[in-house]
């Protein structure tokens, strides 16, 4: 069975709900409605995998060398009337 804390008595024993997220998550309601959940970190690994941020993806090593030579884009405008 899920612990749960409402936001005050959340706000009022941050530690208590920090050492029940030890055994399992924690939902945190607001007005008796779930708002949030609170895992350990080992929990959320678990549940996030080992997947890159999208930071470490977007990232090349400093040593890579990319050749990128984009053609030379052309723009043809057309002629404005002003009368």
């Amino acid at each position: 069975m899920p612990t749960t804390f409402s936001s005050r008595e959340f706000n009022q024993d941050t530690s208590g709900a920090k050492k029940a997220a030890l055994s399992g998550p924690v939902f945190i309601t607001d007005r008796g409605k779930p708002s949030h959940v609170l895992l350990s970190i080992e929990d959320y690994q678990s549940l996030a995998g080992s997947q890159a941020s999208m930071v470490e993806l977007l990232a090349m090593p400093a040593e890579a060398e990319v050749e990128f030579e984009p053609p030379r884009a052309e723009i043809n405008g057309k002629p404005v009337d002003l009368d």
